[in-house]
């Protein structure tokens, strides 16, 4: 009998590194084998639809569970954590193995928060763990009775190549929301104080949120012409922009293991970031990235100049981002780990 394996989380359309993550998932070999099918359980929409996308999800779970050996389900925030536990409670009624894949960006607000206990109750029925770093790991452990069935498994790097043909600008590219978690006024202003030094260059926003914000703050600091937002892109146009980027900095305050940053390997760009979530296991500072405290505009200034101003650093962290990109986030390697768990699950 071949196996069947549930995979529930966010839409294939809504925006998000979950579902970039369940995506990347679908090219792989073990999607196949394991004959996995994608639950969608949320879209970027109204409160209609969300409800409808909701209840649809729950009834094609409750038909396709029958057959199925593993539910892998992926959770992050605490909506996230309501929404999955029915799941969960659905699949372990019927005592379906379990894998939990946890993206949260904040373990003070849900391992920690007001919602600890239904983080403790879900991961607790679980059968298996999934963490995307060795601090999360460390995170999740805290709360549980047996943190043996943990496994941290990375994020991949997406498998698309650098576009060749594009040439390299004068660019430092950011991509993601726009809010304050993510540090985008930081970058702002630490650009602002050298921005005049060098006119050749210019920042381009790539994510929704506070763009009105952002254009009202680069004006105010009169380097609206050097700054330029593009809103939520995808497909060539993302990919126009990340291949013609010469840096690419994240000034996050807070993640899981971002999918911008991987995006960023992914086209061999020089990183600048934060050791926030999952990335100080593998940031080395002036070796693979440029790494800064969040919030110390002065140091992100320095580390953008740096940048700016020395081709061969650029180089340098150029060639550590396709290192890390064709070794530990290679999307062959990830998943292998996924099969071996399916596999051993699944046993």
């Amino acid at each position: 009998m071949k196996n069947k394996t549930l995979v529930v989380g966010p839409g294939r359309k809504t925006r998000g590194g979950i579902t970039s993550v369940i995506n990347s998932y679908t090219r792989q070999s073990f999607w196949k084998t394991f004959n996995c099918i994608w639950i969608e359980t949320y879209i970027d929409k109204g409160s209609f639809y969300k409800i409808f996308f909701f209840m649809r999800a729950l009834l094609r779970f409750i038909i396709n569970l029958s057959g199925a050996d593993i539910v892998h389900i992926h959770l992050s925030g605490k909506t996230s954590a309501f929404r999955k536990n029915i799941f969960l409670r659905i699949a372990k009624l019927f005592r379906k193995k379990v894998i939990l894949h946890f993206h949260a960006f904040s373990s003070e607000k849900t391992l920690f928060g007001s919602k600890k206990k239904l983080y403790q109750k879900m991961f607790e029925k679980a059968d298996c763990i999934i963490a995307l770093s060795g601090f999360w790991k460390s995170q999740i452990a805290k709360i549980i009775s047996n943190p043996e069935i943990i496994y941290v498994v990375y994020n991949p790097c997406d498998s698309k190549k650098r576009l060749p043909q594009i040439e390299k600008q004068s660019v430092i590219l950011y991509a993601g929301t726009l809010n304050q978690r993510k540090g985008y006024v930081d970058l702002i202003n630490a650009f602002s104080q050298i921005a005049h030094k060098y006119p050749d260059w210019k920042i381009v926003f790539a994510g929704n949120g506070e763009i009105e914000k952002g254009q009202m703050i680069s004006k105010e600091l009169n380097i609206e012409k050097q700054v330029d937002f593009k809103g939520w892109v995808a497909g060539k146009e993302k990919e126009e922009l990340f291949s013609g980027a010469s840096i690419f900095c994240l000034p996050s305050y807070a993640e899981g293991f971002p999918m911008a940053i991987l995006d960023a390997w992914t086209y061999e760009l020089p990183v600048i970031t934060t050791p926030v979530g999952g990335l100080p296991d593998i940031l080395i500072n002036g070796e693979n990235a440029m790494v800064f405290i969040p919030g110390d505009t002065a140091g992100l200034t320095d580390n953008l100049e740096k940048l700016i101003t020395s081709g061969p650093l650029r180089d340098k962290l150029r060639e550590a981002s396709l290192n890390l990109k064709n070794n530990q986030f290679n999307i062959k390697t990830i998943s292998g780990q996924i099969t071996d768990i399916y596999r051993e699950i699944a046993s």
